[in-house]
């Protein structure tokens, strides 16, 4: 028998379904919610419903921001000929906040993954080839995993008969990092695709 009440186990369950929570997180969350800080289980109900009622995917780019159209695929100031290819919105926030680009995204929102049920529809790549079709460059900053290389390869043979450049972003030695602590795969991918200096 529970120590926790229905409603309560309810709650923890919903909790656990956020990703990096487990079930003793989920615990202390929905008791500090319930018993310490009622008033933030409210805020937190209220910005949730507020969310699912405003957030959309942007048209362009498939963002999720509050209007059909973001601000980043309406601002005059970004690059219209470089479009930035990502698997997800933290990868793309990511990328701002480095100040290294200033050309437009589009976000997959996931990557190639038939096991899991998701090809190139659920990825909306027809979209990407539309969106993409008045720009010069793609930027395909997906992850170097086996799902993200499949990704990457699908759409390299999407845009294979365009005038694209296509261009994928350096992955290898971190800033600051030490050689004798990086994994034998990173050091492979680093010393594959070297550049001259």
């Amino acid at each position: 028998m529970s120590a926790f009440s229905p409603s309560t186990l309810q709650l923890i369950k919903a909790l656990q379904a956020m990703p990096g929570i487990g079930r003793k997180s989920a615990q202390r969350l929905a008791l500090h919610l319930l018993d310490k800080d009622r008033s933030a289980a409210v805020n937190i109900q209220n910005s949730i419903s507020q969310a699912l009622e405003n957030v959309v995917y942007c048209k362009q780019c498939q963002l999720l921001w509050d209007e059909d159209i973001c601000h980043i695929c309406t601002n005059p100031k970004r690059d219209n000929g470089q479009l930035c290819v990502v698997e997800s919105p933290l990868d793309m926030i990511a990328i701002e906040e480095s100040m290294a680009y200033k050309g437009r995204y589009f976000v997959l929102n996931g990557k190639i993954s038939p096991l899991d049920g998701i090809g190139p529809t659920e990825l909306k790549l027809p979209l990407l080839k539309e969106v993409a079709a008045t720009t010069k460059e793609l930027v395909l900053a997906i992850n170097p995993t086996v799902e993200g290389d499949a990704t990457a390869h699908f759409i390299l043979e999407m845009f294979k008969n365009t005038d694209h450049k296509i261009t994928r972003i350096a992955y290898g030695v971190p800033f600051g990092g030490e050689l004798e602590y990086l994994d034998q795969q990173t050091l492979f991918h680093a010393f594959t695709t070297r550049s001259d200096i």
